[in-house]
């Protein structure tokens, strides 16, 4: 397929479209357990709260973002299209199927908006990455939720049963946040195949990046029903930068860019120039992996050896029970100035905490 030139002039920001939606509040997330927004915090707290990466941006994203810093007079049409091509090289694909965002939540904001359209439900599992759900809510769409299997995965055979005619969408955080699982890598392949004949399917790879498990994205050039999210916000260390991106088939990608009166344009060129430069900074990337291992592999043999059960992590969190400890838990952080999350799952008192740098693991677990 030869690629759409209005699309393309969309997506480098010399398209601007305008579109009648009834209010823009409708891009306003509430606040919630995990979206709620959250201020800088001091210098002296531990912030383990929304699975950020404690050593980023890489040192080629800093030196990236300095160096352009005086260009951020100018708007950034010449480097946006530099950013997809980067984006599109590395998961072998066309630009043609690639849409950068400020942040991947601004693209499941769009979805909820653009799939709400038309009344209908919405498929995910429970507990999952829900803080843009409210909006698809308020439009309109029924939110169908799944219990996740005895596993704390998704439960991709039940999540199948509840696709019906009305389905306008089902999602699927994999890995899943909070529980921080992964599912098989064939069977979500077979599931996204089927579902696909029915309704979109969206995979969110948040986290992907901090396992070895292959990516779906390849299938986005055949299945016209999927789209792919990634972010910068977690292994590359750019979650203020706000920079995430989708794959999906070029039909879909135009759908959604319908969406944006400038599309690509809410990115900064600092941000941009920031995001290409760790692509290319593949050894703070395995860095960043190696210390996320080795401080998660140490919080989860000292919570289990405290009594707490924890789920096998694949990203860089953990999602642990908190029925037998025996404080108050989320009073002891705070009097220790740690930032921890909430209770997920009542049955089970399942709790997540962000994997933080050693030592803030260390001190983490010396004061519970």
């Amino acid at each position: 397929m030869q690629p759409n030139r209005r699309q393309w002039l969309q997506q480098i920001g010399l398209g601007t479209l305008a579109l009648g939606l009834s209010s823009l509040e409708s891009f306003a997330a509430p606040a919630n357990n995990e979206g709620k927004s959250r201020s800088l915090a001091p210098s002296d707290v531990i912030r383990l709260s929304s699975n950020e990466n404690p050593y980023g941006p890489s040192p080629m994203a800093r030196s990236a973002m300095i160096e352009n810093m005086m260009k951020s007079n100018r708007y950034n049409w010449d480097i946006t299209s530099e950013l997809m091509k980067a984006i599109a090289d590395k998961n072998n694909l066309p630009g043609e199927n690639i849409l950068v965002t400020a942040g991947s939540t601004e693209i499941l904001n769009l979805l909820a908006v653009y799939y709400s359209m038309q009344k209908g439900n919405f498929v995910i599992a429970d507990p999952s990455f829900t803080n843009w759900t409210n909006i698809a809510v308020q439009q309109g769409l029924t939110k169908i939720a799944v219990p996740l299997d005895e596993n704390k995965r998704n439960d991709l055979d039940a999540m199948q049963s509840k696709i019906t005619g009305e389905t306008r969408f089902v999602y699927i955080c994999n890995p899943n946040n909070p529980t921080a699982t992964i599912v098989d890598a064939t069977k979500l392949r077979d599931f996204i195949r089927e579902a696909a004949k029915k309704t979109m399917v969206v995979v969110d790879e948040a986290y992907l990046e901090f396992t070895e498990e292959p990516s779906v994205c390849d299938m986005v050039k055949d299945i016209k029903n999927l789209i792919v999210i990634r972010t910068f916000s977690k292994i590359y260390g750019m979650a203020g930068a706000r920079v995430g991106y989708a794959m999906a088939h070029p039909d879909t990608i135009d759908a959604l860019l319908k969406l944006k009166v400038w599309p690509n344009g809410d990115i900064s060129v600092m941000s941009r120039v920031g995001a290409m430069a760790a692509l290319k900074d593949k050894d703070f990337f395995n860095d960043c992996n190696i210390k996320n291992n080795a401080a998660r592999a140490y919080t989860v043999s000292q919570l289990q050896s405290k009594g707490l059960h924890c789920i096998p992590s694949y990203t860089n969190f953990i999602y642990f029970s908190l029925k037998e400890y025996e404080h108050d838990f989320f009073d002891v952080l705070k009097i220790n100035k740690i930032q921890g999350t909430g209770i997920y799952e009542q049955e089970g008192k399942w709790t997540r905490i962000t994997v933080g740098t050693m030592e803030e693991m260390q001190r983490f677990i010396s004061v519970i």
